[in-house]
Order: structure tokens, then sequence, then C-alpha cells
């Protein structure tokens, strides 16, 4: 029979677990969002700075040579961001999914319960 009382439990125990979900997404958004301003104003300034340094140079050979070192960087700070934004995004998957892994584990178990009794 319905218990409104085990109702009202389960559904306050969803929302809780979606809140603290919720929370950590947005906490962890954050902290993206600022990993990725931070890079590109670090990027922004570089890029200035060699402006600044490629127009002092005197000769084409130095311009080259200071363009593929300037490029390099740029490649490897790029490929080194992108794979520290990449497993950001990874720990919040993991860390949006430990609040449901409670739940989840205890519906199974009164699923396997109930199949096992019914069998």
């Amino acid at each position: 029979m319905f218990n409104f009382e085990d109702a009202n439990k389960k559904s306050k125990e969803s929302i809780d677990t979606m809140l603290k979900s919720y929370a950590t997404l947005t906490k962890a958004f954050q902290a993206i969002a600022t990993e990725a301003a931070d890079y590109s104003k670090k990027s922004f300034e570089d890029s200035v700075a060699h402006l600044e340094k490629i127009t002092t140079v005197k000769s084409v050979e130095a311009a080259f040579e200071l363009q593929t070192n300037y490029l390099k960087s740029v490649y490897e700070n790029y490929v080194a961001e992108a794979s520290k934004i990449g497993e950001m995004y990874a720990d919040l998957a993991k860390d949006a999914y430990k609040p449901y892994e409670a739940p989840i584990a205890k519906a199974t178990a009164a699923v396997k319960s109930t199949t096992a009794a019914a069998a």
C-alpha cells in the first residue's frame, strides 16, 4: 500500500542528492571558467610580449628563430592547458556522480532481492 511518509522521505532524499550534485557541478564549472580565463589572460600577455620582442629584431634569421620558439611554447602551453581542463572535466563527472552512488546501489539491491524472491 502507498505510504505518504515513505514517499515524502524518498522525495526529500532525491532532492538532497540533486542539490549536492548541483553544488558540486557549480563549483567545478567555476573552477574551469577561472582556469580558462587565467590561461587566456596569460596567453594574451605572452603574445603581446612576443610582438614587442619581434619588432626589435634586426635580422630575418633572428626573427624566424624567435617566431619558431614562440610557436613551440604556445603549442606546448596549449596542450598542457587542454590536458589540465580535460582532467578537471573528468573530475567534475566523477564528483557529480558521487551523491548518486549510494541511492543507485540501494535501488539495485532492492530490485535484486525482489526478483530473487519472485523467482
